[in-house]
């Protein structure tokens, strides 16, 4: 598993992450955000509340998480990446 060292909320449902190995990106979470878990996250505020958890995942109070694995692939394979 991939671990996430810093993980930063920006506007329009946005999340700057960056990896143990160095890796960063930027990925848009803006048409991802439904089911009874993510809807919440819809809030700005609520969205801001990011941060990781022990084993570098991405997750928020509510209980909503982020796989590690699927955000670097996205960032290593797409356009995301900052540089």
């Amino acid at each position: 598993m991939w671990r996430i060292i810093s993980v930063k909320a920006l506007p329009g449902y946005r999340l700057e992450v960056e990896f143990a190995d160095g890796t960063r990106g930027v990925l848009d979470y803006s048409q991802e955000l439904w089911g009874p878990v993510f809807e919440p996250l819809k809030d700005p505020e609520r969205f801001a509340e990011v941060g990781l958890d022990e084993f570098g995942a991405v997750c928020w109070p509510n209980g909503a998480d982020l796989a590690p694995d699927a955000m670097y692939d996205e960032i290593k394979n797409g356009t995301t990446a900052l540089r």
